[in-house]
């Protein structure tokens, strides 16, 4: 028979709850208080998030973010800046225990596989694409996914963006990509390097089809069924709890 693991769909939320999401069911997965779970969720307002080990005064330009509402958040995973863009961008997150059967040991294993659902969701949607190591996916050799992973507690959590219609410009007016100011042959020279699912299909592409496509491939790629699910009340409450951290000048500036 098989699996059945939750599905936390479509949640839309600030940058302090979002993470703080990611982080509850991390929390709780490893107690047995919740199942191996996959979750979509956009980010209103759009935001920056930052790797754990990086310094916001270097990878965010702090004036453009306060001058367009963008949030900046620090994330628990490492990994680059992201720009997440509310109206272009699917976030997804899974969280299961290391010692999962389908879940390789290896880092990079992993990475592969989990970036394999993603890959099979975009393919599914028309997108020629691979894994690229570390942590990226490509299509045409342009970046179209960003992915980080954490492994603490004995779970993984893995958590990576889905470009579906992502403003450039704007990413890399919040993103400092170097001291060079914006101009547009840099921005020429980026979109160079990065597309997203509307552009390269050259097409619009609703939420709900990238949304189906995307739990279409973490079934196939788990041989799961992802069954749509709420938050336990022990995860809610941790929410809460963390939501005080993630919102704190002290975690996001502590490098």
């Amino acid at each position: 028979m098989t699996e059945t693991w939750r599905l936390i769909d479509m949640r839309i939320e600030d940058a302090p709850t979002q993470m703080s999401i990611d982080e509850a069911i991390a929390l709780a997965r490893p107690k047995g208080e919740t199942p191996n779970t996959v979750r979509l969720y956009r980010w209103n307002p759009s935001a920056v998030s930052i790797g754990y080990f990086q310094s916001v005064e270097k990878e965010v330009n702090l004036e453009a973010c306060e001058e367009k509402g963008v949030d900046v958040i620090r994330r628990i995973t490492g990994g680059g800046a992201v720009y997440h863009d509310y109206n272009g961008e699917i976030t997804y997150s899974l969280v299961a225990p290391e010692k999962d059967p389908r879940i390789p040991r290896d880092i990079l294993a992993s990475y592969e596989l989990i970036c394999g659902a993603i890959v099979r969701g975009l393919e599914e949607l028309g997108v020629d694409c691979e894994f690229k190591p570390v942590n990226d996916i490509v299509a045409g050799d342009k970046k179209i996914s960003g992915n980080a992973q954490t492994r603490r507690h004995g779970v993984v959590l893995q958590h990576g963006t889905v470009l579906v219609d992502s403003d450039i410009r704007t990413m890399f007016q919040v993103l400092r990509v170097s001291d060079a100011k914006i101009s547009d042959k840099l921005i020429q020279a980026v979109e160079e390097r990065v597309t997203n699912v509307r552009r390269y299909l050259g097409r619009e592409v609703p939420f709900e089809e990238a949304r189906d496509a995307l739990v279409k491939g973490f079934e196939e790629t788990f041989d799961v069924v992802l069954e749509p699910g709420e938050l336990t009340e022990r995860e809610e409450g941790l929410v809460r709890e963390l939501h005080e951290k993630y919102s704190s000048r002290e975690w996001v500036f502590q490098r």
